[in-house]
C-alpha cells in the first residue's frame, strides 16, 4: 500500500459539514494502513467547547473496534488537499495502542515520511 493510495483514500472522506450550531465534522481526513492490510477512515470532528477530536482518532477507533492495534502507516488530509502532521495528541495516542507503532510511518508533507518515534524525540517511556 503506497502512501499515494493512503492519500486518497483519506482524501475520499472529507466532507465538511456542519452538525449543529456547536459543531462541525469533515475538514480532515486520515486513513491508516493496519498490520492485517486493512485500511480504516476517519474524520475530524470538532466542538465548540473542545471536545471533538482528530481523523486520526477516529480512524484508530475504527481499527481498534475491528480488533487490530498496530498501524503501519497513516496520513491525514485537509480539505483543501494538504498533507497534515499529526497533533501531538494523536502521536502520543496511536504510539500507544501498540508497542511497535513507534515504527509507524507517518506522511506529514508531500514526499516527507517520518516515523511515530522522530516525532516524539523525548519520549517519556525512555526517561
Amino acid at each position: 500500500m503506497t502512501f499515494t493510495e493512503l492519500y486518497n483514500k483519506a482524501k475520499s472522506v472529507i466532507n465538511p459539514r456542519q452538525l449543529s450550531e456547536y459543531a462541525t465534522a469533515g475538514e480532515v481526513g486520515s486513513a491508516i494502513l493496519s498490520e492485517s492490510g486493512k485500511i480504516y477512515t476517519g474524520v475530524c470532528i470538532d466542538t465548540a467547547c473542545s471536545m471533538g477530536y482528530c481523523a486520526e482518532h477516529a480512524a484508530a477507533a475504527a481499527m481498534v473496534a475491528q480488533g487490530e492495534s498496530r498501524v503501519l502507516k497513516m496520513i491525514a488530509v485537509g480539505s483543501n488537499g494538504n498533507i497534515m502532521p499529526p497533533c501531538g495528541r494523536c502521536r502520543e495516542f496511536i504510539s500507544q495502542l501498540h508497542n511497535d507503532n513507534l515504527r509507524t510511518e507517518v506522511m506529514v508533507d508531500e514526499g516527507v515520511v517520518v516515523t511515530i518515534e522522530q516525532l516524539l524525540p523525548y519520549d517519556w517511556r525512555k526517561m
